[in-house]
């Protein structure tokens, strides 16, 4: 069965940072990639950052710069740490494992994508 457990969301000032964990458990770590998104109320979910499973990484225009996506094969975790914070940052963030189709880096299947609860990011002074 397979986990995602975000943690290290909650209320930051303007200008403030957080960093994001999230674990995972029930799938082989090293071969998923993981990604960070987000969903603010009325709005669609949006891909904030993503690491691959040999470590390259893309980033969401609004994150480049502030936001760093990084991996920890042993403790299967992965996190986010976001500087500079705005009220546009915030919302609930989600945690993804997804294991594309061989040969893909485009298609997978829907049993190999996974979603975390989320955990609320609050960007207020």
């Amino acid at each position: 069965q397979v986990q995602l457990v975000e943690s290290g969301g909650g209320l930051v000032q303007p200008g403030g940072s957080l960093n994001l964990s999230c674990a995972a458990s029930g799938i082989i770590f090293s071969i998923y990639h993981m990604g960070w998104y987000r969903q603010a109320p009325g709005k669609r979910r949006e891909l904030v950052a993503r690491i691959a499973s040999g470590g390259s990484t893309n980033y969401a225009e609004s994150a480049k710069g502030r936001f760093t996506i990084s991996r920890d094969a042993a403790k299967s975790m992965v996190y986010l740490q976001m500087n500079s914070l705005g009220p546009e940052d915030a919302a609930v963030y989600y945690c993804n494992a997804r294991k594309y189709i061989d040969g893909s880096t485009t298609a997978w299947y829907p049993e190999d994508d996974n979603w975390g609860q989320g955990t609320q990011v609050t960007v207020s002074s």
